[in-house]
């Protein structure tokens, strides 16, 4: 090294040098993260030429930027736009290793729920994590040590012109390739996965910030005339309900128990021999319950608050961050607010911070009369304590009593958070034993997921203590899955066979089980998402649904649509799956044959049909321009969930 700097000429004692070096560095460096620590899909040469030469352009291109200054300015923008380039590269990584997906604009945003995240980012970080910023000290030792000298000139425009130029010929060959494998690739960028695997991760926070911008812009230009399309839509998609179940629960409360993390697979499942969930198997068998077994999350990156935003408004998730967190203000008419003119009291409880998924302001939207928080019960002993607030058997004992001061009918929803990421619980709690295939999560999952159980076993209970079972329907809903993919290797021990793309899709069920008192209950193998879920509660209880604008139907008419779409443009139904891209018999779990192609082209046109003009309604707001009749607009200002503004109107 020391022979190499002394020299007057050397390579390092050149701007050009340096520079050459960084775009190596972080070349070689993105295409190994890409290809080790994303699971994209990559297949065919081309492809992975794709993936080889796509940091390429990018790390020219953005380190180029150093071009537009002299002297020493040079060399510490160059270090700077490369250290920001990592910090990208590896924030990605991080979030890739729980929520298989990339980091979008409005997930950044959202910074009212990092105070809550700390344990379950730092479970997330591995050993070997340092590795990805030995360049950078590379970087910083180069622009910062006295052994190398620093050219002080402008560097050349012509130089600069051509390597700028090389830089783009590498991009727009890129995109001209990854256009001609995948077709429409930006216009139609519900997969984040293809943008990232053709275009590279660079490319893609540019494009996610002009789609983001973009989005934005939606609510600005819209006028009345955009919800004409909509409605004309969710009106020719409408499910007429089924007289047999159509106004069974009228005037009952409904009673939401929310299951974190909850996949199907744990239904009737046994570790060893033990039952996980013997008391969700017993309502599969329970007279007034059906369950539902082919019920999938449609979730994106907002998790949670997108299997609530879904409940209660039957409208679809963004495609990139929180409609939580970045829609909070707009007009809906969510279940609260359709409920509230039919007399009914509604709340929320929830044993975490209110400011978390920014639900003490997208509630007021919804028309929540109720937000009971972390305020109003008592977190102050640790061991009641998970990662995500109260413990869920203390929440159940401490909900009791503001459940029942309830004026009915009511409509409630009851938040658990024990089954959360990274499913750590105190040994001293748990009534099974871990699984043993090497990875913590996984093996972990099963007790808390027992925890789980026998708390929603203790919240039956107390219903009928409380004297309000027998006059409530109870819905028990799976919100996202717990095991993301970055564990298949763990999880085919668990399930025992391989996870292929299609068992993947598979593995995206989540339990449904609607118990109404008097209502035959049951298994039924409808195939269903979370945005059915309103339009299915609604008519249970007697209300239709023709007047409202909603995406999902029914699922116990016999109209419903059996096309469950996903927020990433995939779908599933009892006969064909989209995923990745390519169509399978869902009978068979084999790729399709030429022949059926053009039907499944058409399924997936329609699903891209659906969560466009969704999306449509979420970023241009256009629940503004339509109000149903006989329906009452929510007025925020009316609510306000304070503790002490609860005990002053009481």
């Amino acid at each position: 090294m020391k022979n190499l700097i002394s020299k007057k000429d050397n390579l390092l004692n050149n701007f050009l040098g340096i520079y050459v070096l960084a775009v190596l560095m972080l070349w070689i460096k993105t295409y190994i993260a890409q290809t080790a620590q994303f699971k994209l899909g990559v297949e065919g040469f081309l492809q992975h030429f794709l993936l080889l030469i796509n940091p390429l352009g990018s790390a020219m291109l953005f380190l180029g930027i150093a071009f537009l200054f002299r002297g020493k300015r040079k060399y510490t923008s160059l270090v700077v736009v490369y250290t920001l380039m990592s910090i990208v590269l590896y924030a990605n990584i991080v979030y890739y290793r729980f929520f298989s997906d990339f980091i979008t604009l409005p997930t950044v945003t959202q910074t009212q729920n990092f105070g809550d995240l700390g344990g379950s980012v730092l479970s997330l970080l591995k050993p070997y994590d340092f590795l990805f910023f030995v360049d950078v000290f590379v970087m910083f030792y180069l622009r910062f040590s006295r052994k190398i000298q620093k050219d002080s000139n402008r560097f050349g425009y012509k130089k600069a012109t051509a390597i700028i130029t090389f830089a783009l010929a590498i991009s727009i060959l890129n995109l001209g390739l990854a256009e001609s494998d995948r077709p429409q690739l930006l216009s139609r960028g519900f997969d984040r996965n293809y943008i990232v695997k053709y275009l590279g991760m660079y490319n893609y926070t540019i494009y996610d910030s002009v789609e983001t911008m973009k989005a934005s812009s939606q609510r600005a230009l819209a006028d009345s005339s955009d919800i004409t399309e909509v409605m004309n839509y969710t009106k020719s998609n409408y499910a007429k309900p089924n007289a047999e179940y159509f106004g069974k629960a009228k005037g009952m409360n409904v009673i939401y128990l929310h299951l974190e993390s909850f996949q199907n697979f744990l239904i009737n499942y046994k570790l060893n021999g033990e039952e996980v969930t013997p008391f969700l198997n017993s309502l599969t068998k329970d007279k007034n319950t059906m369950y539902f077994d082919n019920f999938f999350h449609q979730t994106g990156q907002g998790k949670t608050s997108d299997a609530e935003f879904m409940l209660e408004n039957s409208l679809f998730g963004l495609p990139q961050g929180s409609a939580y967190i970045t829609k909070a203000q707009n007009t809906y008419q969510a279940a609260p607010s359709i409920l509230k003119d039919y007399g009914y009291t509604s709340a929320v409880f929830h044993g975490n911070n209110g400011s978390f998924w920014n639900r003490n302001e997208i509630y007021k939207s919804f028309g929540f009369d109720h937000f009971f928080d972390a305020s109003y019960y008592d977190t102050n002993s640790s061991e009641n304590m998970a990662e995500y607030g109260l413990l869920d058997k203390p929440f159940f004992n401490q909900s009791e009593s503001m459940l029942s001061s309830l004026p009915q009918p009511f409509y409630t929803k009851l938040i658990t958070v024990g089954n959360h990421f990274p499913y750590k619980m105190d040994q001293n709690l748990v009534t099974i034993n871990k699984a043993d295939t090497g990875d913590a999560s996984v093996d972990n999952y099963f007790q808390t997921a027992r925890y789980a159980d026998e708390a929603i076993e203790q919240a039956f209970n107390q219903l009928k203590e409380l004297g309000l079972y027998d006059n409530s329907m109870i819905v028990l809903y799976g919100d996202h899955y717990g095991i993301s993919d970055n564990h298949n290797n763990a999880m085919e021990q668990v399930i025992g066979k391989e996870i292929t793309p299609y068992e993947s899709a598979n593995l995206q069920r989540v339990p449904l089980f609607i118990h109404v008192p008097g209502m035959q209950g049951g298994t039924d193998h409808t195939y269903g998402g979370q945005t059915d879920l309103l339009p299915t509660l609604l008519h249970l209880l007697g209300i239709d649904t023709q007047k409202f604008v909603q995406f999902g139907s029914d699922l116990l008419s016999k109209e419903h649509d059996e096309v469950v779409p996903f927020r990433n443009g995939g779908f599933v139904s009892p006969t064909i799956n989209s995923i990745n891209g390519k169509f399978y018999d869902n009978k068979t779990g084999l790729l399709l044959d030429d022949s059926q192609l053009e039907f499944a082209k058409t399924i997936k046109n329609e699903v891209d049909r659906k969560l466009e003009l969704s999306d449509k309604v979420v970023n241009g707001d256009l629940l503004r321009f339509y109000t149903p009749t006989d329906y009452t607009p929510v007025d925020r200002s009316k609510y306000n969930y304070s503790k002490d503004a609860n005990e002053e109107s009481n």
